[in-house]
C-alpha cells in the first residue's frame, strides 16, 4: 500500500507566528493530537498533546502569549511518499512518536500519518492474510480424504 492513500491529505497546519492557545483550539475544534507548523507550505515542526504536557503545562508560559514556534517539535521526522507504511510504522514506534508529516523532495507537506492509520492498516492485512490461510485451509480438506481415526 502506498503511504499517501494512508495520510491525512489535508493536514491541520499553523504558521510559526500562531499563539500555543491559537494551536490547541484548533487541536481540540478538530479533534486532532497535532498540528503542522508550516511556513508556505515547508514543513517547520509539528506541535503536538506531548508538547503541550512537556513544554507548556507547567513552565508558566502564557499559551495566549508563547508562539507555537518556541514550543514546538523541531525538527520533525518526516516520512516521504517513498517510505512504506512499515517503515514508516517503525520509526514512530522506535522514537516514540504519533505522527509524521509526508513530504517531497522539496519539503512540502504533502499529508500526515497517524501512528493509529497505521496500526488499523496493519490489523487489516493481518486480517486479509488470515482469511486467505483460512480459504487455502480448506480448500486442502476438501480435496483430501477425512482424516483415519487412530483406532482404524
Amino acid at each position: 500500500m502506498h503511504i499517501l492513500t494512508l495520510c491525512v491529505h489535508e493536514p491541520v497546519t499553523v504558521s510559526p507566528e500562531a499563539t500555543v492557545a491559537e494551536s490547541i483550539k484548533l487541536m481540540l475544534k478538530r479533534r486532532i493530537g497535532a498540528v503542522v507548523v508550516v511556513e508556505g507550505k515547508v514543513v517547520k515542526g509539528i506541535f503536538t498533546e506531548r508538547d503541550v504536557l512537556k513544554k507548556v503545562a507547567l513552565s508558566g508560559h502564557d499559551p495566549a502569549k508563547t508562539l507555537v514556534s518556541e514550543v514546538m517539535t523541531s525538527p520533525v521526522q518526516n516520512a516521504s511518499p517513498q517510505t512504506t507504511p512499515g517503515e514508516a510504522l517503525a520509526s514512530m514506534l522506535k522514537h516514540h512518536f504519533r505522527h509524521m508529516p509526508v513530504v517531497d523532495a522539496k519539503g512540502k507537506l504533502k499529508g500526515v500519518l497517524s501512528i493509529r492509520d497505521l496500526l488499523q492498516e496493519q490489523m487489516q492485512e493481518i486480517k486479509r492474510q488470515h482469511e486467505s490461510l483460512e480459504h487455502y485451509v480448506s480448500s486442502e480438506r476438501l480435496g483430501m480424504p477425512a482424516a483415519r481415526d487412530a483406532t482404524d
